[in-house]
C-alpha cells in the first residue's frame, strides 16, 4: 500500500496550480484555490497554509480534490 506523503500547505497549493486552480483568496491560515470548467462550473478548494499538514487532512485534500482531477493523476503527488 502507497504511503501518504507529509507536505506543507504551500506545497499541496503548487500541486493544485498544476492542474489549473488559482489563489482567489487567504483569510488567516487557509487559502482559497478556484478553478473555472469549460461549462462555466466553479470548483473550489481549502487548503490550510501550515508547515505540516497532518495525514488526515492531506488525505481529506486529497479526496476532495479527486471530485475534480482523476486520481490517477492526483496520487504521484500526495503518495509515494
Amino acid at each position: 500500500m502507497p504511503k501518504l506523503r507529509r507536505l506543507s500547505g504551500p506545497d499541496v497549493v503548487s500541486i493544485l496550480r498544476n492542474f489549473g486552480f488559482s489563489v482567489i483568496s487567504q483569510h488567516g491560515s487557509h487559502v482559497k484555490l478556484r478553478r473555472l470548467t469549460t461549462a462555466g462550473e466553479k470548483q473550489t478548494l481549502t487548503v490550510p497554509n501550515h508547515k505540516q499538514l497532518d495525514t488526515g487532512t492531506c488525505k481529506a485534500i486529497f479526496r476532495q480534490a479527486a471530485r475534480y482531477i482523476p486520481q490517477d493523476d492526483l496520487r504521484q503527488y500526495f503518495y509515494e
